[in-house]
């Protein structure tokens, strides 16, 4: 069993700038049979993004995992993709904050 955190910047190796803030716990289980790799990965913990509303920062509860049998082609095994994949998948298309949570000076000028 493998644990480690994912922060911003893990999201910035990849171009990402919608997540501004990242604190997520990664949990691998991995089982190597030689020719491949079971891969059971677990991942939850909070991101920030900015509202597509008010555009201030929300903070959104992540959780998500998958299972893979990759087939290594040297002998290190990286994740970060699938991981970064799964993640942003995870994400609600619309990321709003809860009616009447959003900056009310913004709101206010979009009401008009």
């Amino acid at each position: 069993m493998f644990n480690w955190k994912a922060d911003v910047k893990f999201f910035e190796q990849f171009g990402n700038t919608d997540i501004l803030a990242a604190d997520l716990d990664v949990t691998a289980k991995v089982v190597n049979h030689g020719a491949t790799v079971d891969v059971e990965c677990g991942v939850e913990g909070k991101v920030t993004v900015p509202c597509d509303r008010c555009l201030d920062d929300l903070e959104l509860d992540v959780e998500t995992n998958f299972s893979e049998v990759y087939t290594p082609d040297d002998s290190s095994l990286d994740l970060s993709q699938d991981i970064y994949d799964y993640v942003c998948t995870a994400l609600p298309l619309q990321r709003v904050h809860p009616e009447g949570e959003c900056n009310p000076v913004t709101i206010k000028f979009l009401s008009k």
